[in-house]
Order: C-alpha cells, then sequence, then structure tokens
C-alpha cells in the first residue's frame, strides 16, 4: 500500500544545546510540544538547521530514540538520517525505521559530489532499505550536486520515495516533476532568494519544508496550506507578504546562524553553537529582534525580547489533533 503523502508546514527544527553543549531534551519537548500547539504538520529533527553535521553518530541515534517518546498528536517526526556514504546512511535510516519514525528525509553526503546517476543510485539504495516514508532534500548549494527533473521523476518511482524538497531556483524543474504526476509530495524550502514558494504552491506543492516554522509556526501553517480554493491563496499572499521581511533576516546567514540565534534572543529553547558556528553578531541579531516587535510576533508567541525568559505560548490541543 501506498504511503500517505505528507501536506502543510514541514519544520526543520533546530537541535536544543544545553551550555555545555550536549543536546537538551527537555528543550526538544518544549519546542515539539510549541510545533504541534500552532498547526506544524510534521518537523525534521536533524536536518541542516538541526546542526546535524556537528552531532556525533551516537547523538543522533539517541535523539531519534528519545524524542519519538515526545510525541504531540498527529503531528509526524521525521529524521534527517544522512551519513557520509551509503552504508552508513542506511544504518541511521534502518535505526529510525525500527524506532517507529514517521519519516526520513536524506541527501547526497556532503563534499564527496557524485554524479547524478551515482546520486540516483544513493538515493534508491537507502530507500530499499527503509521501511518507512523517504523524503529526498535536492540541495546542490550545500552538496554541490544538482538534481535534475527526470533524475527525480526516476526516483519517485520508488515506492518508499514519497516527497521531495527543492532548494534551487528553477520553477520549470517543480513543473516538469509536478507534470510527471508521481506519488509525491512536492515541498520546498521557504528561501525568499530562491523564490520557489509561490511556484511550488501554485504548481499543487503539498506544503513548504521551512526553517522559518521555528520562529513563526502559524504563519507558516498558512503559508503551507495547499491551494484547494481562492480562500488558501488570499491567506497565502496575505501572510507571506507579511512576513517576508522575517524570512529574508532568516536567510541572511548560513542557515541555521540567523533562525537559531533569533530563538535563543526570543528565550526558545536554543542553547549555544557548536564551534566553528559562532551566531549572529550582535547588531545584526537587533536587526531579527526589531522585526519580530515590528510584525507583534513577540506578543502572539509570547516571546522574551531580551532572551532571559522561556515562557512560550502553547494553546491547549487535544491529543488526537
Amino acid at each position: 500500500m501506498a504511503h500517505t503523502l505528507l501536506e502543510g508546514s514541514f519544520v526543520a527544527l533546530l537541535t536544543p544545546f544545553n551550555q555545555d553543549e550536549s543536546v537538551d531534551y527537555d528543550g526538544f519537548r518544549t519546542l515539539l510540544e510549541f510545533q504541534h500547539a500552532h498547526g506544524s504538520s510534521a518537523v525534521l529533527l536533524m536536518g541542516s538547521t538541526g546542526e546535524a553535521s556537528m552531532l556525533t553518530p551516537e547523538e543522533k541515534a539517541q535523539i531519534v530514540s528519545r524524542t519519538l517518546k515526545m510525541r504531540q498528536g498527529k503531528m509526524q517526526l521525521w529524521y534527517g538520517c544522512t551519513g557520509n556514504n551509503t552504508a552508513s546512511s542506511v544504518k541511521q535510516v534502518k535505526h529510525a525505521s525500527a524506532e517507529g519514525a514517521d519519516g526520513v528525509v536524506i541527501t547526497i553526503p556532503s563534499y564527496v559530489v557524485p554524479s547524478e546517476e551515482e546520486s540516483v543510485r544513493f538515493f534508491l539504495d537507502v530507500a530499499d532499505a527503509s521501511t518507512i516514508p523517504v523524503g529526498v532534500y535536492n540541495n546542490p548549494t550545500r552538496v554541490k550536486t544538482d538534481l535534475s527533473a527526470a533524475a527525480m521523476t526516476r526516483i519517485a518511482d520508488h515506492p518508499n520515495i514519497v516527497l521531495l524538497k527543492e532548494a534551487t531556483s528553477r520553477g520549470d524543474q517543480i513543473a516538469r516533476i509536478a507534470a510527471a504526476k508521481k506519488h509525491l509530495s512536492i515541498m520546498c524550502c521557504d528561501s525568499p532568494n530562491l523564490g520557489l514558494t509561490m511556484q511550488v504552491m501554485s504548481l499543487g506543492g503539498h506544503g513548504t519544508a521551512n526553517m522559518g516554522g521555528n520562529i513563526i509556526p502559524r504563519e507558516m501553517a498558512t503559508i503551507s496550506t495547499p491551494w484547494k480554493s481562492m480562500q488558501d491563496i488570499q491567506a497565502f499572499r496575505e501572510t507571506y507578504l507579511r512576513v517576508l521581511p522575517l524570512l529574508h533576516f532568516h536567510y541572511s546567514a548560513i542557515n541555521p546562524v540567523a533562525v537559531k540565534s533569533l530563538a535563543r534572543a526570543l528565550g526558545l529553547p536554543a542553547g549555544p553553537f557548536r564551534k566553528p558556528l559562532l551566531g549572529l553578531p550582535e547588531d545584526k541579531l537587533k536587526a531579527g529582534i526589531e522585526i519580530v516587535r515590528e510584525l507583534g510576533i513577540a506578543q502572539q508567541y509570547g516571546y522574551s525580547l531580551d532572551g532571559k525568559a522561556r515562557v512560550i505560548s502553547v494553546p491547549r490541543r487535544t491529543a488526537a489533533e
């Protein structure tokens, strides 16, 4: 039986650290409750925003096992499972599958720069090892290799590969993939610089795989709602244009430097970066805080603007939601 396609806001969650740089599991629980309360359909742990390359294999395995015990209603928990080669990626995928994850996301191992054909084989080999849905992340900026639309439609024939996160600026690529009518949830990152969000949603996209939801989960849920009526389109346009300055801020530094620095300043569980990342300089961070202030986001979510409080607005939802 085919896997059910994911729709809506798929938030690439940051990894909270304690001051000694150990993983903050209490922080994880707070962040998961926060995302569920504000309408996120799913979260991706240990993606680029989650500083996956900074985590040890043991930490990755423990994050999967421990956070799956923190499930929040129907919100799905997906995990980044890319290793530095096929074998290590398969090992991570098998662990997440055995632990009961809702899905995994994989991208091409960094620094290797395989050919497109080698990359296709990599994705298919990893998907063969999975018993749960697999998402493919095409992110040539980080891994150099770029998948064409033809390669993606080939990969999408695998029954376990049911999600694409696209991080290029080629609208035609999205159109070609959509036109192929594969059993595939088509998403994109929320980078306004790439400008794919409007194109993906207008072509029948299923949502966004975003990092903006770390700060504005409710707004990203609106932006990520598939277009089924004129009301959906109008809500998208109004919300997107309103929060556009904040989205630009999130991408003003390499992911996750800007969004995690802002989350920490607003009082969300975030903690320090692992070096060599140092966080945003104070003057640039102040610009993000000012955007939050101008948009009324701090009051809406109960954020602190001095970075000291860890109190955020978490409306009550039933376990079934």
